[in-house]
């Protein structure tokens, strides 16, 4: 497989991500009452894992820039951090959830550690899990939030700021910044040959089971010895616990290994040429579905008191509406907007 090929193999991962991270969201402000049944399990099992999968291709796309040179690297990637965090605060004042201004942060000490051997990387990613464990345990994880409104106060105050920022967010740098940090590792893996694609596909599924199987036999051990305790084996993202990070890394593996083996095949099929355009305007896309998604939502009066079925019914509509604005806008751009303009501005 040639280089564009294994990159719009990445794109069609990168596009399936955000597909998960729509419905997760429209989940979020549209569905008020817990369901059950086939779909509830479908939708629970995206959420933390579509982000999770996200950040993994981002910390491959900085791996594979590495390679080409660090210094520019480095360079660049300060820039589009400074970048990310300005337009996620923008972003926040619309939607509390938002994961750019973590992505900030995640670049900025990703390409900081940019040249650090594979194994030290991953052993940063361990350390990052014990950390946050250490830090549950000694620290008010619920500080500043309202669960009954999902709702965060102080987060405009420097202390706040940085306890939402660095451990207990939406989307933390402890342990987060682990899934970026892996990304690299595998940015440096031989990823056109078709047996490091399997093992991605089968390691990511087999990673993904055992954390399940983990937490379903450690969670009431656990909670026999202290309910609070019973957290620690979560595979939920809140809170991000180390069998919530293998179980998203397993997720990512498995979502960037069988991108990568089918791209081909719907290459040939014409299918990868409509797909891939919405995979490299992700960032435009994800703006998107908040203003134009959740603001068509909110006009059309479906935010909060809708079914599961309808919120992922309107999920899959974006979806396709996103996919198809992509591949025109490709026709006469090459970069979405505002990837082209944090390319202008950062290079």
């Amino acid at each position: 497989m040639s280089q564009a090929s294994r990159l719009e193999g990445l794109d069609l991962a990168r596009f399936l991500a955000f597909v998960g991270m729509v419905i997760v969201n429209f989940k979020v402000v549209m569905v008020t009452d817990a369901d059950t049944g086939g779909l509830a399990g479908f939708t629970a099992a995206l959420e933390g894992r579509a982000a999770a999968t996200f950040v993994v291709l981002a910390g491959v796309g900085l791996g594979l820039a590495g390679a080409r040179g660090l210094d520019r690297t480095l360079h660049v990637t300060l820039k589009r951090a400074l970048f990310l965090m300005v337009l996620g605060l923008l972003n926040m004042t619309i939607f509390d959830a938002d994961i750019l201004h973590y992505y900030a942060a995640y670049f900025l000490f990703g390409v900081l550690l940019l040249p650090l051997g594979s194994r030290a990387l991953i052993g940063t990613v361990v350390a990052l899990n014990l950390l946050f464990c250490v830090m549950v345990l000694t620290v008010n994880y619920e500080a500043g939030w309202d669960w009954t409104s999902y709702s965060y106060s102080g987060f405009w105050t420097p202390t706040g700021f940085l306890r939402n920022l660095f451990f207990n967010g939406w989307h933390p740098v402890i342990p987060w910044l682990g899934f970026l940090l892996f990304g690299i590792v595998l940015g440096r893996l031989p990823l056109s040959r078709r047996r490091v694609q399997a093992a991605l596909a089968i390691g990511g599924a087999c990673a993904l089971g055992l954390a399940e199987l983990l937490s379903t036999l450690l969670t009431p051990i656990f909670a026999a010895l202290d309910p609070e305790l019973a957290d620690l084996a979560t595979t939920s993202p809140i809170p991000p616990m180390p069998l919530y990070t293998l179980a998203g890394i397993g997720a990512a593996c498995g979502v960037i290994g069988v991108s990568l083996l089918v791209a081909p095949a719907l290459q040939r099929l014409n299918i990868l040429q409509m797909i891939t355009p919405a995979g490299r305007q992700t960032l435009t896309l994800y703006v998107a579905h908040i203003v134009l998604g959740m603001g068509t939502l909110e006009a059309l009066e479906m935010l909060g008191g809708q079914s599961l079925a309808h919120s992922v019914t309107a999920s899959l509509v974006f979806c396709a509406l996103a996919t198809l604005y992509a591949w025109v806008w490709a026709r006469w751009f090459k970069r979405g907007p505002i990837e082209a303009l944090m390319r202008k501005t950062a290079g």
